[in-house]
């Protein structure tokens, strides 16, 4: 029956009974508290009218005895200062008493009833009579007329408000009396109502204790039962789904949970088989990937050494190049330099040339003047012979003239063909100096391209040798990388084993579930198996 309702019906259904109960009880206190303070406040408030109309009467009574005092006083002729002292008196008990009295008004009524309304108006009333007559009273000693303070029937107002206040002190003792009876009721009847609500509380508290038991301890024992057979291991225990309520859902989980798990280790016992057997191929393979790599390490140390050979080798070539270029760009500057000493060579035969070509035309300019010189000396000797003795003296000078003139004509002949000679040789040298000018261009241009050459084969051997460089800083890195690969194969093959190892471990651990008739065969295989394979 207690499968059957869920927990939070139930739970809902306790809640609402206690609600009920607390709300009742609430409803209960609240009407006797609400009883206590109306009753409470009726007290209260009955006092606070006896208490202002009895002082309101004290101090009526107070100015009437004053009023008779000073009367008494004025009839025996005594100073009228001591008359006037005791009329301020009287004056102050009736302000005293109207004070007392409107606070006795302010009061609430007690009750609505007529009665209680009737003694209210009736005590107003003897009391406004018994101020009035007592204000007479003042007025009449004041005017000094004795006779008529005398003849002023104020013992009788007296009287009726006296009988007023009593009857209306028994009226407020009797509604002071009555609150306390309604108290004491009260007080019984809380006293039933408390006692009532302790013996439903003692009853609902035994009947949810066995509630609970049966609606959770026992449940719940039976579930530690089936968790502790699952931490040990066994999984073949039944598990009985009775209920719709919560708890029969946990045994509903929990069926499934225990189903789960067999599935589960049944997974992981075929897992297991199959991961081991991976795991021993790997190992395998790391095995011989962990040779390799060390042969590849050792393979590449040698070709790191032959670059490193290599690289000495091409670094000296390049230093060679060098060398040789540094050479021939001085070997390019000295021709350079005798190209420009043969170009001024041929610059200065040219000029001597031309000064010889000039030399030449002197000559002939001589050799036209010694010709003509010699032409002038006939021409003079032809006319000393006509002129006879007279002109033989002119004749001789003309002679003279002549073979001067003919041994200028001959020397200027000899220089001529001495330039002429001359000349030629410069022509000469003029043309070899240009050939060895032009001879000096082609070496220098020789030597500059055998520069540029050079200098291609440095910049190549610079390249080459980075470049080698370059290699043998990437095979150095890929001997590390290697040597490095060839430690992780070493940590991957030991992984590996310490995975077999785990494995082996893990089928161990899987083999302690009991999983019942069906799959234990298939624990039993799997045990034959993994110790095959921790044998392998």
């Amino acid at each position: 029956m207690f499968g059957q309702i869920r927990i939070s019906t139930s739970f809902f259904l306790l809640l609402m009974f206690l609600c009920a109960i607390q709300l009742i009880s609430s409803g209960l206190s609240f009407t006797a508290f609400r009883s206590d303070y109306q009753n409470l406040n009726r007290v209260e408030l009955s006092s606070q009218q006896r208490d202002a109309l009895s002082l309101s009467w004290v101090s009526l009574l107070q100015a009437r005895n004053t009023l008779n005092r000073a009367a008494t006083r004025s009839a025996l002729n005594v100073p009228q200062e001591q008359v006037n002292a005791l009329m301020g008196s009287a004056r102050s008990a009736l302000q005293k008493a109207e004070l007392y009295f409107n606070q006795f008004q302010a009061v609430p009524r007690l009750d609505e009833s007529e009665s209680s309304g009737q003694l209210l108006d009736a005590t107003k009333n003897s009391y406004q009579n018994l101020r009035s007559a007592l204000r007479e009273l003042i007025d009449f000693l004041e005017a000094g007329d004795l006779q008529a303070f005398m003849d002023q029937p104020t013992q009788k107002t007296q009287d009726l408000f006296e009988a007023d206040f009593i009857q209306y002190l028994q009226y407020a003792n009797e509604v002071i009396a009555d609150a306390g009876q309604q108290n004491q009721q009260a007080y019984q009847l809380s006293i039933w109502i408390f006692s009532g609500a302790i013996l439903m509380v003692i009853t609902m508290a035994i009947s949810s204790l066995i509630w609970l038991r049966n609606m959770f301890v026992r449940p719940l024992a039976t579930m530690r039962e089936h968790f502790g057979r699952i931490a040990q291991g066994d999984l073949s225990g039944q598990i009985s789904v009775t209920g719709r309520n919560e708890i029969s859902q946990m045994f509903a989980s929990l069926c499934t949970m225990q189903q789960s798990l067999i599935s589960t280790v049944s997974n992981v016992r075929e897992g297991t088989e199959s991961m081991l057997t991976g795991i021993q191929e790997i190992s395998a393979g790391n095995n011989d990937l962990s040779a390799r790599t060390e042969q590849q390490a050792a393979s590449l140390e040698q070709t790191a050494a032959s670059m490193e050979q290599l690289t000495a080798t091409v670094k000296q070539n390049a230093d060679n190049a060098h060398q040789a270029t540094v050479l021939a760009q001085e070997a390019s500057g000295t021709a350079a330099k005798g190209g420009e000493l043969t170009a001024s060579v041929v610059t200065t035969m040219h000029a001597i040339a031309t000064s010889s070509q000039k030399i030449g035309a002197i000559t002939s300019v001589i050799d036209g003047i010694a010709f003509q010189t010699n032409i002038l000396a006939l021409n003079a000797a032809v006319e000393a012979a006509r002129a006879g003795e007279q002109g033989r003296g002119f004749a001789v000078v003309a002679g003279e003239v002549r073979n001067l003139a003919q041994r200028s004509a001959q020397a200027a002949k000899e220089i001529k063909g001495l330039i002429d000679e001359s000349v030629s040789r410069v022509r000469q040298g003029s043309t070899l100096v240009e050939s060895a000018g032009t001879t000096m261009e082609e070496i220098v241009r020789s030597v500059a391209r055998v520069t540029d050459i050079m200098g291609e084969i440095e910049s190549a051997s610079d390249e080459q040798s980075r470049g080698i460089e370059q290699i043998s800083l990437a095979v150095t890195q890929m001997d590390q990388v290697t040597q490095q690969n060839a430690s992780l194969v070493e940590e991957a093959a030991a992984a590996a084993n310490a995975l077999e190892e785990q494995a082996s471990l893990l089928s161990d651990a899987v083999s302690v579930f009991r999983l019942g008739q069906g799959h234990d065969e298939q624990s039993v295989a799997g045990n034959s198996q993994q110790s095959l394979a921790t044998h392998y």
